[in-house]
């Protein structure tokens, strides 16, 4: 299988991969020792609650914007070559080969534009630039070896959908300092005989003064061809990974759109250590929005 078969789909996945919540989190409000300020405990209850309510209304929202697309792909193709004894005996580090087998890497800047309505996405790109050649290329197809998405594109909805949260227990696991905000971390995993769960983990990270998300990561199992993945892992005798990343600093219209998106296609092996065979980075800017606003049923 070549290496330039499409694996996944980057931009339906910047649409519907952010999540922010419409009102306030509720809790108890502590002082902590040595500190004037009062701090807020969240309350998980009213946080999902907050975040299955924003879902329904991502399902329902309509959009219409263009923005800059910049891409930057790797892939490693050591695994693709090694043969399987060396596989088996995880020389992937310290093989021959390992020093010679080069990266294959790809960039792309698109001008691209979406538009959701009716519970339906249509999107087009121009593309503007290849591997630092200008171009102006009208109707351009996505060239990465990436993703063909679905499932993906509404991973966050998946998660926090009033209907699909039985699927995960939920905990707050702690507080992170990004950019001088302290966010609360909390996490989604499946739980263990949930065959309709789409995701099988995920994180997010909430300001807990405007119960935004700006940040989510989760775990593709159900994407549509995941059977590739699945044939690359038997190869490379590890399990497939998939995981993605959007970082959500724009903002219209009370919705959050990715301002940054990772992907990762991974391989793991029985001692947990892994191979990353894929590595996509994108980012999304100069936002020029024509329509945003949620559709009443």
């Amino acid at each position: 299988m070549g290496l330039q078969k499409r694996l996944f789909g980057i931009g339906s996945a910047l649409l519907l991969a952010g999540i922010t919540l419409s009102s306030h989190i509720a809790g108890t409000t502590s002082v902590s020792a040595g500190q004037g300020n009062a701090s807020v405990k969240p309350d998980l209850s009213v946080i999902l609650k907050a975040t299955a309510e924003y879902s329904r209304k991502l399902e329902s929202v309509i959009f219409d914007f263009t923005c800059l697309e910049e891409i930057k792909e790797t892939i490693d193709p050591l695994l693709d070559v090694l043969k399987p004894s060396d596989i088996a005996l995880d020389r992937t580090r310290v093989h021959s080969l390992a020093g010679q087998i080069r990266k294959i890497k790809a960039s792309f800047v698109h001008d691209y534009q979406c538009i959701r309505q009716g519970g339906k996405i249509r999107e087009s790109r121009i593309l503007l630039e290849e591997d630092g050649e200008k171009k102006h290329v009208p109707n351009a197809e996505l060239k990465t070896a990436s993703f063909v998405f679905g499932n993906a594109l509404l991973a966050p909805i998946s998660i926090f959908a009033e209907r699909n949260q039985p699927a995960y227990d939920f905990t707050i696991i702690g507080t992170e300092n990004i950019n001088k905000v302290q966010f609360v971390v909390i996490e989604a995993k499946q739980k263990a005989h949930a065959d309709n769960a789409r995701c099988s983990y995920g994180k997010a990270w909430l300001d807990p003064s405007s119960a935004d998300i700006l940040r989510i990561e989760w775990r593709e199992t159900h994407i549509g061809n995941w059977e590739l993945f699945e044939e690359r892992g038997k190869k490379f005798l590890r399990t497939p990974r998939l995981t993605m990343g959007t970082e959500l600093n724009i903002e219209k219209n009370g919705m959050r759109f990715p301002s940054a998106l990772r992907i990762e296609e991974t391989y793991v092996d029985e001692k947990g250590r892994a191979f990353i065979r894929t590595k996509v980075d994108a980012e999304y800017k100069d936002f020029k929005f024509f329509t945003v606003e949620v559709e009443i049923k």
